[in-house]
């Protein structure tokens, strides 16, 4: 199949797994062309049928706002016709789906084009809901040819708050690939991150208030008042000021280190002996997936797709969105309990390699995009 990608490129969840989606697919034979307005960050050197063409905008001064969704049409359509793509996968509903959209209406009957859309979350839990794109990303999915959701959690939200038919979504869950997150990773950081031998308890975020990082700290000052330990925080985002200055008022600040965006995470990951992810709400949780892949205990809260992700008591703890007491306590008796954290490590791995591996997930796609073909 020729399959063109498009994905926000930035660091994030969706970004990545769209990369990695279309990694894994060259690899398994077919030809991949990524449409974005900058190069995926994880798409950082040459493959073999991978191919990137970059959205064209031009600086016109009449435009306050340069009409991205618009320019991303043209590429599309233009990339269609060029490499005889079969499909099109596009990754959020808005404004990817509806430049998807445009770009088929533009060709026609010059070619046939498929359109795969995968709902990631905010796409549908928070920009979506808002009136002036509710009626557009509703009318985005209805006109994708397939519908895919990465957890059951978010089917059902979009099934609720946009009246698809449950039959319409796929749920395909998000996925790693389980040779690069793993534990035991080489170079291991261990010594400069703790170099008192502390436990290491991390965080990965974008840092914006869902993610509810000033919990994060909190917890882990619980956590330090039993461990000897150090958090490690991980991204960058608009509350890390508010990480910051609480680490200060609980007295911890020299205990916390923020380290700001990374590629190299999975190294970061294989050193932690704890992830933290307080959020208020996941659509799946990728970050607590990479922590499991890593053979990395997770205490996360009962939101969204995170129950999907995390078996409490087995894979990691699960407690409600706001209690750091007992985030505190469930991640002070996982680092205490060296055979209970063994456990709980062995199977975090086995559940990611057996049911979010790379081999594991990507086939789905292929199956789908088969069928959406066939239809």
């Amino acid at each position: 199949m020729k399959i063109g990608i498009t994905c926000y490129p930035t660091y994030g969840g969706s970004g990545a797994v769209a990369t990695e989606l279309g990694l894994a697919l060259a690899e398994r034979g077919h030809e991949v062309h990524f449409v974005s307005y900058d190069q995926p960050f994880r798409l950082s050197s040459f493959h073999e049928r991978v191919f990137f063409h970059e959205v064209e905008m031009e600086d016109y001064p009449l435009f306050e706002h340069p009409p991205y969704a618009l320019a991303l049409a043209v590429s599309l359509h233009d990339t269609a016709l060029k490499h005889d793509l079969d499909l099109v996968h596009m990754h959020y509903a808005i404004p990817h789906a509806a430049s998807a959209y445009l770009a088929r209406q533009m060709l026609g009957e010059e070619r046939s084009l498929r359109i795969v859309t995968t709902l990631h979350g905010t796409d549908i839990t928070l920009v979506g809901l808002h009136p002036s794109f509710h009626a557009i990303t509703r009318f985005t999915i209805l006109q994708s040819d397939g519908l895919t959701a990465v957890s059951e959690y978010l089917k059902a939200q979009t099934v609720r708050d946009f009246s698809v038919s449950p039959q319409r979504i796929e749920v395909i869950p998000n996925f790693v690939d389980t040779q690069v997150w793993r534990p035991g990773r080489e170079p291991c950081h261990r010594l400069s991150l703790a170099p008192g031998g502390e436990k290491i308890v991390m965080h990965i975020s974008n840092f914006r208030s869902v993610k509810r990082v000033e919990d994060v700290v909190a917890a882990f000052a619980g956590i330090r008042e039993r461990v000897p330990a150090r958090l490690v925080m991980v991204g960058d985002g608009p509350d890390r000021p508010r990480a910051r200055l609480r680490a200060e008022e609980l007295g911890i600040i020299d205990d916390v280190m923020f380290l700001g965006k990374h590629q190299s995470v999975d190294e970061l990951l294989s050193c932690a002996d704890l992830f933290v992810l307080p959020s208020e709400n996941e659509s799946f949780g990728l970050a607590a997936l990479e922590a499991m892949a890593c053979g990395t205990p997770v205490v996360a809260t009962r939101a969204g797709g995170l129950l999907e992700v995390v078996e409490d008591g087995v894979t990691g703890r699960l407690l409600d969105v706001g209690d750091v007491a007992g985030m505190a306590a469930a991640g002070s008796e996982l680092l205490l309990d060296e055979e209970l954290h063994a456990r709980v490590s062995t199977a975090a791995r086995a559940t990611a390699e057996a049911r979010y591996s790379a081999q594991a997930v990507v086939p789905m796609y292929e199956a789908y995009y088969q069928r959406v073909l066939a239809a």
